[in-house]
């Protein structure tokens, strides 16, 4: 079982498979050798004929074949190993060069999860298939031809039976191999599939349990760990099994070729010592395609997983642009612009839009209306859109993807901040950032003080920043945003569930920003889009109006009545507190 186009990417690997074979053989050769010297002792022995000197030939033979057998086996396990390194950079070499090829919109194809599992489990496989299963494949071709040739001198009848018994094994392999090819792709996409749902519930498991919704999903995972039991053990069940068909042949076929030699012996055909002979090598036969069957199982469950590695390297990716953006004209624009997930719901409807730029426009909109689609349109996350885009004059999939990133920065309600310091959070902006100019974005953002009260910008944050507030992780994201120094900064619903003084803080920020830098506003809270300089009001992936506050206030009723609702609840809960 060859993947042609696998040898073909790990070319430089084929070189220590080679090796490989060749210190296998000269193992074979020193065993052939030892075998000799062995019966012809014994021959001597038995006709008392044996002499100090054959004596002193027997050990000096077996001190070097022995020498020679362990130089060959420690040479062909160090050549395996160093196939198996070079299968694994090159491997995930490609993956990684693939997913920055696909960039940020690699997620509309392939799930993180499945990325994860293919890159370590799947590369893992590979990694025996190409240091044991290669190696062992060709030299149980060549092993029973080279014994073939050398006791066929000694006894053709013999030994043309024990090469004709020798294809039987593969022939068991590749019956297998059908069977298990359906068996071992559903075993990949249960596992998969168990693995995206292992890495959303880890994810969301406060969510869960806020919810109390842990113990459902919970059960869905044991339903789903049970599905991928099964599959699992019907793998194991379809090994076993092939595993006793091949030890019935590799047994059955040595125990005839003993067989035969004892007949030979007493018919007077070959000697007793030839007859030894024989039996001692003809196990040789059965045993590296014996070997090379156990393998098997293990390289089907790589020829499962370089299916998918080579699903993701197939990819189709979006030709990158090589445009670059003019950074003092980040003017942005929506000509008849569409998007659907499926064609079952469009989320935006041939919609037009400028957003110009050192202004903040504004996205408003019941939540599932198309905000945050936009961000990620412009970001350059979805890219399968209809209609134009243009940025500085330019078409956005014109854009070559670094400059655009350099260029547009995303601040999200959920922004990641890393553990480690905050030193080593704000420097991913830059990595030639000073302690001044660090001190003086937390100084914008009012996170200073309180830095200052505990290590300064040497100050420890835990996993997820479980150590600080939500209002001060989101002030300490948008610290990092403005050091990165972006032309357009779009902020979408970053002041959603914190505090309201951490809220006040935040736009304060965001205005600030809007004096000198393009802002994109996305926020289901109108209050905080008041002074906007221009909004628009979305409605199931149409905008329905666009203008200032004011003017939103007096043409649009559902605007009107949107904004009073929510004037209406955040007094109550002023009232409610005082």
């Amino acid at each position: 079982m060859i993947k042609k186009r696998l040898i073909y990417l790990l070319k430089d690997s084929k070189k220590y498979i080679v090796y490989d074979i060749l210190f296998k053989l000269l193992g074979l050769f020193s065993q052939i050798i030892m075998v000799f010297t062995i019966t012809r002792v014994i021959q001597k022995a038995m006709y008392l004929n044996l002499t100090n000197t054959d004596i002193l030939m027997f050990f000096i033979v077996f001190c070097l074949v022995l020498f020679i057998r362990v130089f060959s086996d420690k040479m062909s396990t160090r050549c395996s190993y160093l196939a198996s390194c070079d299968v694994k950079i090159i491997l995930r070499k490609k993956i990684y060069e693939k997913l920055l090829k696909l960039g940020t919109s690699y997620r509309q194809k392939v799930s993180t999860a499945e990325v994860v599992q293919i890159t370590t489990e799947g590369v893992e496989q590979l990694e025996v298939y190409f240091g044991k299963y290669l190696p062992q494949f060709f030299y149980s071709m060549i092993a029973p031809i080279i014994l073939f040739i050398i006791l066929s001198f000694i006894s053709f009848k013999i030994s043309i039976v024990l090469l004709i018994f020798v294809p039987l094994i593969p022939l068991s392999i590749v019956m297998v191999a059908k069977i298990a090819k359906k068996l071992l792709s559903k075993y990949w996409n249960t596992y998969t599939g168990l693995g995206d749902s292992f890495l959303e519930n880890l994810q969301g498991l406060t969510t869960l349990k806020v919810y109390r919704a842990d113990e459902d999903r919970s059960i869905k995972m044991d339903k789903e760990a049970t599905k991928f039991r099964k599959v699992t053990m019907k793998v194991l069940i379809m090994q076993l099994n092939s595993i006793s068909v091949m030890d019935i042949v590799a047994f059955g076929g040595a125990s005839i070729g003993m067989i035969l030699s004892v007949i030979e012996v007493i018919n007077k055909n070959i000697t007793f010592s030839n007859a030894l002979m024989i039996i001692l090598l003809a196990s040789e036969f059965f045993i590296p395609v014996r070997l090379l069957g156990s393998f098997f199982h293990i390289s089907m469950n790589a020829m499962a997983a370089c299916d998918k590695i080579f699903y993701l390297l197939d990819l189709e990716e979006i030709k990158n642009g090589k445009k670059v953006c003019d950074e003092k004209n980040m003017q942005i624009e929506f000509s008849n612009v569409s998007f659907s997930y499926d064609e079952k719901r469009d989320i935006l409807k041939n919609i037009n839009l400028t957003f110009n730029k050192n202004k903040i426009t504004s996205l408003v909109g019941k939540s599932g209306s198309g905000k945050s689609t936009i961000a990620n349109i412009i970001s350059g996350k979805i890219k399968n859109f209809k209609g134009d885009i243009f940025i500085s004059k330019i078409k956005l999939l014109d854009i070559d993807e670094k400059n655009l990133l350099k260029n547009i920065t995303i601040v999200s309600h959920n922004s990641y901040i890393f553990k480690g310091t905050v030193r080593e959070n704000l420097l991913m902006a830059d990595e030639n950032l000073t302690d001044f100019q660090m001190n003086k974005a937390l100084k914008q953002v009012n996170l200073f003080d309180f830095l200052q009260r505990e290590n300064g910008l040497d100050t420890k944050i835990l996993e997820k920043g479980s150590n600080f507030s939500g209002g001060q992780l989101q002030r300490l994201a948008i610290a990092r945003a403005i050091l990165k120094n972006s032309s357009v900064y779009i902020f979408d619903e970053a002041t959603s569930n914190i505090d309201s003084e951490s809220e006040k803080m935040i736009m304060k920020v965001i205005f600030e920003l809007a004096k000198e830098k393009t802002i994109i506003l996305i926020s289901h809270k109108l209050s905080n889009v008041i002074y906007s300089d221009n909004i628009y009001f979305i409605e199931d992936g149409e905008i329905v109006a666009s203008g200032k506050h004011k003017e939103l206030l007096e043409k649009n009723k559902d605007y009107k009545k949107l904004y009073d609702l929510q004037y209406e609840l955040e007094n109550y809960k002023k009232g409610a507190n005082i």
